[in-house]
């Protein structure tokens, strides 16, 4: 077996275990990965941080009441492993954004290749990079929310955990809630080991009915970090306006 130090990140991201994540998807709305980073690659994106002209745009979110911390878009031109990363993801989810879209009746615009994906964007005038390095520190939270940035908006994304849980920082947890039809909301928490990722619903999902399928509205948000500093590293499938 390929070490993740000699395999391309692209293959590592295609040696997963699709099947399995897929199923996860469908039924849950998110799904984590095996590893796919390794130590220093995190350790290298979470040091991007002090490198301030790598960023389009530096978000303090409390003074936008989105929560306590910080998170900072990448500029163009974004890392080369990130737009492989991305480009990556799209191609194996791509299957499952369209099946979603035939399922609730919706506009599935998603052609076969990422960079035709990203040329639509722009034409749509949403031209800004998304993939976004998130900071918390001792008491920060990230309230619920949905990374929408226009009218074209791929319905599933990806977040990587860069730093150790339990030994860089507690708490932090990845919460992901579902607004159910006709019923209560449904909470699932994730932690986020370094080097995996999270991949999970941008904006709706499609849930069984006894009808056929229903509309469930997703968010997502972080719970509050207890002690440390808690990196991520946020890859959106499209860009934003």
């Amino acid at each position: 077996m390929t070490s993740l130090t000699e395999a391309p990140v692209a293959e590592r991201i295609s040696g997963q275990n699709w099947p399995a994540l897929i199923e996860e998807i469908d039924g849950f709305g998110c799904a984590r990965t095996g590893p796919i980073l390794t130590a220093a690659e995190c350790a290298g994106f979470a040091s991007m941080w002090d490198d301030r002209q790598r960023f389009r745009s530096t978000i303090d979110m409390a003074k936008y009441r989105f929560g306590e911390g910080t998170y900072r878009y990448f500029a163009n031109p974004v890392p080369e492993s990130i737009m492989q990363m991305r480009a990556a993801f799209y191609r194996r989810l791509l299957p499952v954004a369209r099946d979603w879209a035939e399922r609730l009746g919706d506009p599935a615009p998603w052609p076969d290749d990422f960079e035709d994906w990203l040329d639509a964007c722009h034409a749509a005038g949403q031209g800004r990079p998304t993939p976004i390095l998130l900071r918390y520190t001792a008491g920060g939270w990230n309230a619920l929310h949905r990374d929408l940035y226009g009218d074209l908006v791929f319905p599933l994304q990806v977040v990587f955990g860069l730093d150790r849980p339990g030994v860089d920082h507690t708490g932090g947890e990845f919460l992901l809630v579902e607004q159910r039809a006709r019923a209560q909301s449904k909470g699932t928490v994730t932690v986020l080991e370094q080097g995996h990722g999270l991949i999970f619903t941008t904006r709706d999902r499609p849930t069984p009915t006894k009808r056929g399928w229903s509309r469930s509205p997703v968010r997502h948000g972080v719970s509050r970090i207890r002690s440390g500093y808690r990196h991520t590293l946020g890859l959106v499938l499209h860009d934003a306006q």
